[in-house]
């Protein structure tokens, strides 16, 4: 069974990209191991120093790990702040970090109507640089996120279909650890 880390972009309650990672994770049910970055735990990243207990668990996750998953927002046409700090964190050291070779899917979210797609385009650069493999699929980009979720559960059963089928394809692409 794969191992999957999981990046949420988000640290708000009511997060739509939160919400659709977590109805995707039930839905990949017993396909593979799954595990969350605690991203909110983080310190900002300063190369002055390692980062602490927090970012240790988050390497040691990301070494663990068959392959990654990302569900981000779109703040200001990129990536949210708080998930560029945990890209940082885990990237080190440069060239050589967990993410070098580290098979990664993106998906991306926003309450307008481009759906994140800057921010994934802006993502998937990041990961280039790193050397992390992008598993090649159609972009999962979901628009008017907020309108697609009743009571702060993802329930567009369209959209969850489409992307189950990219992730499912992900895992199974997966070298096993």
């Amino acid at each position: 069974m794969p191992r999957l880390l999981c990046f949420p972009g988000s640290l708000r309650a009511a997060s739509s990209s939160t919400a659709l990672l977590k109805a995707l994770v039930a839905r990949i049910g017993t396909e593979a191991e799954v595990e969350l970055a605690d991203i909110a735990a983080l310190p900002h990243y300063n190369a002055d120093h390692d980062g602490g207990a927090a970012v240790a668990r988050l390497v040691a996750q990301l070494a663990a790990a068959d392959g990654v998953l990302f569900v981000t927002p779109e703040y200001n046409y990129s990536v949210p702040g708080v998930l560029k700090n945990a890209i940082d964190w885990a990237s080190r050291p440069a060239y050589q970090s967990g993410f070098r070779g580290k098979r990664c899917f993106c998906i991306s979210v926003s309450g307008g109507a481009m759906g994140g797609v800057r921010a994934q385009g802006h993502l998937k650069y990041i990961l280039n640089g790193m050397l992390a493999e992008v598993f090649a699929w159609q972009e999962i980009i979901v628009t008017t996120a907020p309108k697609r979720m009743t009571d702060g559960v993802f329930t567009d059963t369209e959209v969850l279909d489409f992307a189950i089928t990219g992730v499912t394809a992900f895992l199974q692409s997966l070298p096993r650890a």
